[in-house]
């Protein structure tokens, strides 16, 4: 494992300032993933997963509203951001592999008792782990995940991924096309740039394109993620945007009937992207339940 210090510089305001990261590659069922590291090295641990076609940098702008109490990190997941992609006659980026790959990560770190967060995607890998591998997470926080996949939704995932993705010129260009999707972000112009910047690369063939291996959305699988919850025993919080309909009333009634331990809170001015469209509310939000969490001890 390899580290470089990096303190990114931004033209945002100081209420909307990426954080400083430390930034380490470690090896992971073979691929290379890349990981951030926000620090504070000796406080309890706290590791984030982002979400479909997404990577670590989602977390940027609410990292500093824990690294007083936690040593927060995030992580490219395989096929996303800076880690390798599965370049195997059959790459595999179903959601057990990645959850199998957060518990290499934890037994790599030695991470215990410690906070998960996942977004979207990484809320459905969250869970999975959880339920699969438990006794090392502490907390779960599960952020405006759909628990269920339909056929239908795979079906127009699998659209996506079987066709190719757009390119641009250069990075300029790329960045003044960047939209976060599913759309409907709340995000100031100044976020959404910030997470352009690092969404994007150079290709062999020169053009500029995401940064995800458009083989994640054409492996995507059916998964009901609701009798998960019957082994998840830890506390956790459902979060939802105020504004997205993911997680519904329905959703909540039949999660907390399978774990009543399950707690909710729902983050003003909000959609789907929540640690992009109200940093701060995402940190209160989380912080209340954290300190919910610290009171069972």
């Amino acid at each position: 494992m390899s580290a470089q210090r990096h303190a990114h510089k931004s033209n945002t305001t100081s209420q909307l300032q990426p954080a400083p990261y430390s930034e380490h590659y470690v090896e992971i069922a073979g691929l290379r993933l890349r990981m951030q590291d926000y620090g504070t090295a000796g406080k309890p641990a706290m590791l984030c997963l982002h979400g479909g076609a997404a990577n670590a940098h989602w977390y940027d702008f609410v990292a500093q509203g824990f690294t007083a109490d936690y040593h927060m990190r995030a992580i490219d997941l395989r096929g996303h951001g800076d880690s390798q992609w599965d370049t195997s006659p059959a790459p595999n980026y179903d959601y057990p592999r990645h959850a199998a790959d957060i518990h290499e990560l934890a037994e790599k770190l030695d991470l215990r008792d410690f906070i998960l967060i996942g977004h979207s995607m990484g809320g459905m890998i969250s869970s999975i782990y959880a339920a699969t591998y438990p006794g090392r997470v502490k907390a779960l926080m599960v952020v405006d995940t759909t628990i269920t996949m339909t056929p239908a939704r795979i079906a127009g995932f699998s659209a996506i991924g079987n066709r190719e993705g757009r390119h641009y010129a250069s990075q300029d260009e790329f960045i003044a096309n960047y939209k976060v999707h599913p759309g409907g972000s709340t995000a100031a112009p100044e976020v959404l740039r910030h997470i352009a910047q690092h969404s994007g690369r150079r290709f062999a063939d020169g053009r500029w394109r995401h940064k995800v291996d458009r083989k994640v959305y054409a492996n995507r699988e059916i998964v009901d993620s609701f009798p998960l919850w019957n082994h998840i025993k830890i506390p956790a919080l459902l979060m939802k945007g105020e504004r997205s309909q993911r997680i519904n009333p329905e959703t909540i009634a039949d999660v907390k009937s399978r774990a009543p331990q399950v707690q909710v809170a729902e983050v003003a001015n909000s959609d789907h992207h929540i640690t992009l469209d109200n940093p701060a509310g995402f940190v209160r939000a989380a912080n209340e339940f954290l300190d919910k969490v610290k009171l069972l001890n």
